[in-house]
């Protein structure tokens, strides 16, 4: 669906709401031509409770880390992008939507030095149902291991989350899609297994779970630490600090992805061969199952991770 077809009309801009329409930029602003930008996404469940911004405390914790290393300062407070937040959502009257705050260099030079550049600070809400289709949580998706690798924490940092990187991602997503998968994955620059292009990874063998540490370049998702903690809690042993080589995914019991967009989707091929029995594996259904119990708050457990709008 495209946002014309969306009942959305308003975006918050550097501390004013806007027309969506009106929502621009200049075509020299320097994020625009450098990639020097930071973004999140975020999810806002409908609950027994009205709407619920999910671990909103964590993605803007991470953004106003990502900022660091550009030297970007945010010139609003988490608290004042909590309150415009919660009053977007409302405004749009939407119980459950996808939340994109994105802080980026604007318009004023054009040299590769942003130092003259102001920080610009946006914030759109829409609806946005599963990211890679709802057939895709029950009945898993078909994902081919990209011929892109993942650049590496010495060359940019793989722990923000800044656009420009997601270059990177589009290639190996596009490259997927062009050979008839839904999505790709992508190794790093030793050849072993980082990440989705917009996901994490976990791999399930013999009832525990592994998924790729911090070190093997992978963004540091918020849904990864969501399910390896819900995962824990619920009795299974989680291996969050290992190194998956390639063929560990043809001879995985179960796959899943993770990620605040694609939340918790099985994987039921990778490159033809099939994961498993070819569905989403009991392990992957369990989690699954315990994940969306916890966003839409059908327990009362976890309750700090949510920020009621």
């Amino acid at each position: 669906m495209g946002f014309d077809e969306m009942d959305v009309d308003t975006i918050w801009m550097d501390g004013e709401f806007v027309d969506w329409d009106d929502a621009q930029i200049h075509v020299l602003t320097h994020g625009l031509h450098y990639g020097t930008g930071v973004f999140e996404g975020a999810r806002c469940y409908d609950t027994a409770e009205g709407p619920a911004i999910f671990r909103w405390e964590e993605h803007l914790d991470r953004l106003f880390e990502s900022a660091k290393p550009y030297e970007m300062d945010i010139g609003f407070s988490k608290e004042e992008l909590t309150e415009a937040t919660k009053e977007l959502i409302r405004r749009q009257e939407l119980p459950s939507c996808y939340i994109r705050p994105i802080a980026f260099y604007g318009y004023n030079s054009l040299g590769v030095s942003p130092q003259d550049c102001p920080t610009k600070t946006a914030i759109a809400v829409w609806p946005w149902g599963a990211y890679l289709g709802e057939d895709a949580l029950e009945n898993g998706i078909e994902v081919m291991i990209s011929s892109w690798r993942k650049h590496s924490s010495s060359q940019i940092p793989t722990n923000a989350k800044t656009t420009g990187l997601y270059v990177n991602s589009l290639l190996a997503g596009e490259e997927a899609r062009r050979h008839g998968y839904a999505e790709a994955i992508v190794l790093n620059k030793e050849g072993h297994v980082a990440e989705g292009p917009g996901e994490n990874i976990f791999l399930v063998r013999d009832g525990e779970l592994y998924t790729p540490g911090l070190s093997e370049s992978i963004l540091d998702g918020i849904t990864r630490d969501t399910v390896i903690t819900i995962a824990e809690d619920m009795g299974y042993t989680v291996h969050d600090n290992v190194t998956i080589s390639r063929g560990e995914l043809h001879t995985a019991d179960e796959l899943f992805f993770t990620g605040s967009a694609a939340e918790v989707t099985p994987i039921r091929k990778v490159d033809n061969v099939v994961v498993g029995d070819g569905s989403r594996g009991p392990v992957t259904e369990d989690i699954q199952s315990a994940f969306f119990d916890v966003v839409e708050r059908k327990t009362d457990d976890y309750g700090e991770w949510f920020e009621y709008v």
